[in-house]
């Protein structure tokens, strides 16, 4: 069976996510599958992240409302991404630019972000190559999560997971645009936690606006009646069997969701890798 995934680009015309102050998600690694922590493959960071500690993190608590942004809305035309199943593997290509418009990176000297966060990294294309089981399996015992890629969105960009190199909050501590992105070292764009420029406007709640690393999707923050999923809906992996749009059919399977508040995206991979 072949299918393709279409992607429209998604322009920015709504601001990035607004919602209560949040726990600071500091601390929450741990070296085994553990609800609303991270099972971090590594628990021994250096440096690296934002320089200044925002006004916005207190008393245990961030306040993404009073967090600045990186200005600017860059486009990138030659963004591009293809996903299709070619038997049992579902092949991904692209080059991990995005669909939609992003901020100016580096962040400007002189700028509010510039004062909290130097981040000095372009965004760069790079080679994305993936081959994930098409339909992916449980594995006997949870696996833990690197730094780096652990999934891809639709969008075209790389999913990393929740905290920065030092191991801090990375979406409390570092300065994102306001698709809640920003370039790494080595260019690669990537979110840590939801953007609301993942997917076009009218993407079904059930279908997939993402795809981890060990093959299974990644859902929206949200339930078909517009309820935010907390932690306490999901396992230790920070997901749940339940219904999935997948190639025109709705599946019962296993998935992963994104959530407001920390570990954001996965806790640990379920699934055979």
């Amino acid at each position: 069976m072949r299918s393709a995934i279409a992607l429209v680009a998604c322009l920015i015309t709504t601001p990035a996510l607004a919602h209560e102050p949040l726990p600071l998600g500091d601390s929450r690694i741990s070296t085994g599958p553990e609800a609303g922590k991270v099972f971090a493959c590594t628990t021994r960071f250096g440096g690296g992240g934002a320089h200044r500690v925002g006004g916005w993190i207190r008393d245990g608590m961030w306040y993404p409302g009073e967090k600045p942004e990186v200005e600017g809305a860059v486009s990138w035309p030659d963004a591009k991404i293809e996903i299709r199943v070619e038997g049992a593997t579902r092949l991904i290509q692209g080059n991990a630019l995005p669909s939609h418009t992003t901020g100016i990176f580096p962040i400007p000297p002189g700028s509010t972000a510039h004062s909290y966060d130097r981040n000095p990294n372009r965004i760069q294309a790079q080679s994305v190559l993936l081959r994930l089981p098409a339909e992916p399996r449980l594995a006997a015992t949870p696996t833990c999560v690197p730094m780096g890629p652990v999934g891809i969105a639709i969008s075209g960009v790389w999913i990393f997971n929740a905290f920065d190199a030092m191991g801090r909050d990375a979406p409390a501590y570092e300065i994102l645009d306001r698709c809640n992105g920003h370039p790494q070292r080595q260019g690669n764009y990537h979110y840590h936690d939801w953007s609301p420029c993942i997917a076009p406007a009218g993407h079904p709640v059930d279908a997939p606006v993402g795809w981890m690393l060990d093959g299974f999707p990644i859902l929206g923050p949200y339930e078909a009646d517009g309820r935010a999923i907390v932690n306490a809906d999901l396992d230790a992996c920070h997901g749940r069997v339940g219904p999935v749009r997948v190639e025109g059919r709705v599946l019962e399977m296993y998935h992963y969701r994104f959530t407001l508040e920390y570990p954001y995206t996965i806790g640990c991979f379920r699934g055979v890798r």
